[in-house]
């Protein structure tokens, strides 16, 4: 009998995980559906669990071809979710050559550091400190609210430009910069309550290089609508943002390109691959290493949504996460160099620009629903 019951759990647990594994290949903005894209790796140890159960009853039930059945199941599954994981693992190609392969090529170096703040947290010094000991050229800081400005009042003294908005509940978005802005704004691409910066940066010996921050609404998020009912935010919203930041920067591809943010959104999702491909954005993380940036209180529980996206002719030097004190992110810090551009434009095809453009539209409808737009 409870042999019997034993299997009956096998069974339900792994048509669980197939399910979960395959709820995001349904084509909607429902974020209980989306989020189900986040945890593939912890999906992936997950199997653990059943693999052990089912080799379990074999051994006492002798195994039998229903044993090798659920144990194939289990093996698909697991390779499906490591077809999204392993890109961003050693195993796999890189996008954004190393800088120390090239020969011939420019040494000026251009650090970047990314990081969500989180606007709950009150650890302004320790943040200040991190910044300092990092010392970049480029700071973009996420959810920087009135307490968080006076906070890092001081970066002021340490860069002598900065583009941004102050918000409350998470909503703001700074960028400091050593370098002159030859160009600098705020722009609402979806949401009027969600600002992203676009700057020109004049790198010295290299010319300018256009810059993005943004930070797309989370899916789940619990917000307002305009009839005041309370609701959890879908991805449309989301989508939409990162599609008009690929359009963007696909009608300029003769510029050097820097996007980066808290995408709120994982590196391997469907979004994230569209946007790289309407984009032609190069991710430096693949081939090298998934540095998970949230939740940094969990280590078992960790996605990669903090991003950090380069257009052909850059290398990388450095790439790796920042604790960030008293914050739910870590933050992103990426050394680069730039060197010839190497490769051609490649077209995005039509059903490609069909699909950015449904996001778009939804995305606007849902903002509406929620800003009264």
């Amino acid at each position: 009998m409870l042999l019997k019951l034993l299997l009956w759990f096998i069974r339900l647990l792994v048509l669980l995980m197939v399910v979960v594994a395959l709820l995001p290949l349904v084509p909607t903005g429902q974020w209980w559906i989306r989020l189900w894209d986040f945890p593939r790796l912890q999906l992936t140890s997950a199997l653990v669990l059943p693999a052990l159960l089912l080799g379990v009853h074999a051994w006492l039930k002798r195994p039998r071809k229903e044993h090798a059945v659920w144990g194939v199941i289990i093996l698909v599954i697991a390779g499906w979710h490591l077809t999204h994981i392993l890109p961003f693992t050693s195993v796999w190609t890189t996008e954004v050559p190393s800088a120390e392969t090239q020969t011939g090529e420019s040494q000026m170096t251009l650090k970047v550091l990314t990081a969500n703040v989180d606007y709950k947290n009150d650890q302004y010094a320790e943040v200040v400190a991190m910044v300092q000991r990092e010392d970049p050229d480029l700071l973009l800081l996420i959810e920087v609210n009135s307490a968080w400005a006076e906070g890092l009042a001081t970066l002021d003294e340490e860069y002598a430009h900065r583009v941004g908005e102050v918000r409350d509940e998470g909503l703001g978005i700074v960028l400091w910069s050593r370098i002159p802005l030859l160009e600098q704004g705020v722009e609402y691409l979806v949401s009027d309550r969600r600002p992203s910066i676009f700057a020109t940066i004049d790198v010295p010996d290299i010319g300018p290089v256009r810059f993005i921050g943004a930070h797309p609404v989370p899916p789940g998020l619990q917000e307002r609508t305009v009839s005041n009912e309370d609701e959890r935010r879908d991805s449309r919203e989301r989508d939409a943002e990162l599609m008009l930041i690929a359009r963007h920067v696909e009608k300029d591809p003769d510029n050097r390109w820097i996007v980066t943010g808290d995408f709120n959104d994982v590196a391997w999702s469907d979004t994230t691959k569209l946007f790289a491909d309407l984009s032609d954005l190069k991710d430096p993380r693949r081939g090298r290493r998934l540095l998970s940036t949230y939740h940094a209180a969990y280590p078992w529980w960790r996605y990669p949504i903090d991003h950090l996206f380069v257009s052909d002719g850059f290398h990388l030097i450095d790439i790796d996460r920042v604790k960030v004190q008293g914050s739910d992110h870590f933050g992103l810090s990426t050394t680069l160099t730039v060197g010839r551009k190497d490769q051609g434009r490649p077209e995005a095809s039509a059903e490609d620009e069909q699909v950015a453009e449904e996001m778009v539209e939804e995305g606007a409808e849902d903002a509406a629903e929620h800003d009264g737009g």
